[in-house]
This record gives structure tokens, sequence and C-alpha cells, in this order.
């Protein structure tokens, strides 16, 4: 059974809001009660209309409020959808998103099934037309994304959003919107995709499962894939990645996944996507409260799967490499323990002294593995630390490198993306932490910098290639009982590569 992928129909068109013929047009308005530029030709055709009902006291133009006016004067459209902006000094990204998010909302929920929406004529301070049209796609699609199917009456909209249209303000522009669109929608499509997979209970998203998903995606777009069972792994030496599975009946996959987009014999860029289907914490077992989230450990995974099906969309000319070590970590018999110590691919040893710090044990490995490729970049995305959500919360995901222009290329794109991103340090002072007297090195380094010392670790493993880490724990799902999937950082990879691709 699968989630229903949202099928709304996009396009960009200039030309003036009071003209179109359409169920319904959106404005935006600012605090206090100021119209936006469409709103004032709305007002303007409809001999003040807008204005009277402002001055009526009906809206402030608060940011997240919404007004539905039916039968405007002089106006073709059946309604005007008025959506607050909040303070106009105020207004960058975030309120950006927020006021595309509360009107496609107030559209499906008032059963409009076509709209135009001028929002997306409104400048967000240095970002570009196509910018907006990027970002209302993305936040169209993200206000819309419902994981309801596996309820036994699903919810159903009784007359759902169809098609909607983004403005621009002049003929000129329609050329950038046009570009935005192809962005956003792929973007958005994939992130749905990491989004799908991160909600999946871990009952029915198992490695194999995780691995079946990944052929089809590849099927659908061209790219080559290889599955890798436990044998397979196991002639590879990756005593590490293997270790942590022995503890589940749900057998390991490491998924590997190829675009060759780009010239023969280019080397590619690697993406390596944590992919722990459900993390009990092994013998080392973490408490009851909130474990039912634990299916989001394989959010890397599925980031990397959903950033592939917008590669395959955008058809970029790039080599890239995804490569998804896919396990579950259980507490039996065959587990590993406190104590235990494993060999890695590498070669080098690691004493376990926390079974649940076992997301660096799968990684490490697959960070070997990806030598093979003579890669021009690697990065890897892991919800790895419960330390990095302590750290910087949900807003940016942490960002380690052992190279500076790669970190400020990462960097880049994440701010264009709006998916962010905060250095951290990779200093040699934290590695005297993760010393062990029995093996190479412990995989953990104690309470102190937590998600650093798992950076440290894993870097002893990317000394051949530049290479980055992102800790995404605390941006790849939100938790609670509105818990569920963000799809982050589809959108940061997807601009990387998009950069990549242009140079």
């Amino acid at each position: 059974m699968e989630n229903k992928e949202i099928e709304l129909e996009f396009s960009i068109k200039s030309g003036a809001p009071e003209k179109q013929r359409t169920a319904c047009v959106v404005v935006g308005v600012f605090e206090s009660r100021k119209l936006s530029a469409p709103a004032i030709d709305i007002d303007r055709a409809s001999d003040g209309y807008l204005s009277d009902i402002l001055r009526g006291g009906d809206m402030e133009g608060k940011a997240g409020s919404t007004l539905l006016l039916h039968k405007v004067p002089n106006i073709l459209a059946d309604r005007i959808l008025l959506v607050g902006l909040g303070k106009e000094r105020e207004f960058h990204e975030k309120a950006y998103c927020d006021a595309i998010a509360s009107a496609v909302k107030t559209l499906r929920d008032t059963g409009s099934m076509e709209a135009a929406i001028t929002l997306s004529e409104i400048p967000v301070r240095k970002r570009d037309v196509t910018w907006n049209v990027e970002q209302a796609v993305i936040s169209a699609h993200a206000a819309l994304y419902r994981f309801d199917h596996l309820k036994s009456k699903p919810n159903e909209t009784r007359r759902p959003l169809k098609r909607v249209i983004f403005a621009v303000s002049r003929r000129g522009e329609l050329k950038y919107g046009e570009v935005g669109l192809a962005h956003g929608l792929a973007i958005a499509r994939g992130i749905g995709l990491a989004k799908d997979l991160g909600n999946t209970p871990s009952n029915i998203c198992t490695p194999e499962y995780l691995a079946g998903q990944a052929q089809k995606l590849a099927k659908a777009y061209g790219f080559r894939s290889e599955i890798l069972d436990y044998a397979a792994c196991d002639k590879l030496g990756m005593g590490s990645f293997l270790s942590v599975g022995k503890g589940s009946d749900k057998p390991p996959r490491f998924i590997v996944l190829k675009h060759e987009g780009g010239a023969k014999g280019e080397k590619p860029v690697v993406l390596v996507g944590k992919a722990v289907t459900f993390d009990a914490g092994g013998i080392s077992l973490k408490p009851p409260a909130e474990m039912d989230e634990m299916n989001y450990d394989m959010s890397g995974g599925g980031a990397v799967i959903g950033t592939f099906r917008a590669i395959g969309e955008l058809g970029l000319p790039l080599n890239v490499v995804g490569l998804i070590p896919a396990c579950e970590n259980m507490p039996d018999a065959n587990a590993n323990k406190p104590g235990d110590i494993v060999t890695s691919m590498s070669g080098q040893t690691i004493e376990i002294l926390n079974t649940d710090a076992e997301g660096r044990l799968i990684l490490c490995d697959a960070l070997t593995y990806a030598e093979r490729f003579a890669p021009e970049a690697v990065i890897d995305l892991a919800t790895l630390t419960g330390a990095c959500v302590i750290a910087l919360g949900a807003h940016p995901s942490a960002l380690y490198s052992n190279h500076d222009p790669l970190a400020r290329e990462i960097e880049h794109a994440a701010d264009h993306a709006w998916d962010r991103v905060w250095r951290m340090p990779l200093w040699d002072d934290y590695q005297e932490q993760l010393k062990s007297s029995l093996a190479d090195m412990a995989n953990i380094g104690g309470r102190p910098a937590g998600s650093i010392t798992a950076a440290c670790f894993l870097s002893r493993f990317a000394k051949k290639y530049h290479w980055a880490h992102l800790d995404i724990a605390g941006t790849a799902y939100q938790g609670g009982r509105e818990k569920g999937s963000t799809g982050r950082p589809v959108s940061l990879l997807v601009h990387f590569l998009l950069n990549r691709a242009q140079k």
C-alpha cells in the first residue's frame, strides 16, 4: 500500500490580477492593513472594496491570518483570498513560505479547485523570481502533504485543489519563473518520497522494503542499482555495519544507486545516508518515551532516495552515487554488547561502549566503500546524535567537513534552498575523547560535545577524499503528537548538485 502522491497542476502567468478568470485570486496584506501591490490593483478595480473591508476591522494583516471574500465588484474571479503577511520590514524567507502555506491550506479547506496566487510577486529581500516560485511550489506541496493511507478511513477533501497559477510581475520574468517551477516540482516530489519513506512504520519499512523502493526508483528513472545482502557485505569485510543488525530478524541491505548523467570517467559525488529502519538502542536500550519515533532513524537513507528522485526528474548532467546501509538495531542474544570489539571494512577496530551509538558503526563502512568510486566529494547525512538536537534544535542541520571549500559550497546551497546548516568544529582536540585502551578507537567519546565526537569518529574513515557530514537528528522529522518526516535535507542536496552541474 502506497501513499497517494499529490496531484496538483502548477503554471506561471503574468497579467493583471483583477482580470484573472479563476475560482480564487490570492493577494497579500501587510500589517497594519497595508495592501501588497497586487492587492492594490484589485482594490483599484473594485472601487476601494478591499480598503473598506480592512477599515472595518475584518483583517489587520497579521502573519497567518486569512479572509475569504465573495463577489468582489468588477473582479472576474469568483473569490478573493486575503492572506496576512505580517510586518513588511520583517517579511523575509520564513514569512514568505508561511504565507504560501496559509494560502494553500485555506484554499484546500474552502473547496477551491483552482487559484491564482500573487504572493509570488512580492519581493523577498536578496531573492529573485526563480527562488520565489521554487519555494512557493515546495511550500504548497508541504501544505497539502498527508500521510493517512494507513488509516481505515483516510481524510477526503470534498473538492480538492487541482490547479494553481503563480503570478509574476512582468512577462520578461516568465522564463525565470519556469526554471523555479521545474526545480520546485522536482524537489517537492523528492521531499514527498523522503517523507513517505520516513513516515512508513518499521513493520513495513524494513531494510528489504527500502531496498525494493530504491530498485523501483532506479527502474523508473534509469539509474543503476545494486543491493548487497549479508553475504556480500561480509565478503567485503563490513564487520562494523553487519554487527549492528545482529540482534534483528530483519536482514541488512546495503543499497547502491548510480546516476550516470555526467561524462564517462567523471568523478562522482557520493551521497551516504544512514538507514536504521528501527533503532531500539540494542542492548543499551532506549527509554520507552518517544521510542515510537525511532522508525525515523532511516531518514538519512530516505533523503538520499528522495534526492535521487529529484535528480531523475531534472536529468542532471552529473555522476552521482547513493550509498544506503540499511538495518535494524534490536536487542537479543546475538546483538552487540557493550565492550564488544568489531573490525571495520577499513581494518580499524572499534570498541563498542554504547550500542545505541550505532549510526556511526554503519556509516564508517559505507564511507570506506565510497573510496572505490574515487569521488569528487562525499556527503553523509544521518540522524546521528541527540546531542545535535540539544545544541541546535530543529532549525539548522549540523555541518562538519574536512575541506573548507566543500563546506562553503554546502553552506551556499543550504542558504539558497532555505534548508539551512550551521558549521561545527572538527578539531583534533576532540579526537582524544575517542581513545580506547583495547581497540583503535571507541564508538563514543562521553557526554561532552557528543555531536562533534561522532563526526570526529566518522572523519577517521574519510581521509582519502573531500568529505562533509550532516547531522540531521533535529531537522529530519518532528516528534510529539504531530510527528512526521520533514524530508530534509533533500532541497539542500539538490541545490548542491544543481550548482555542481552548472560549473
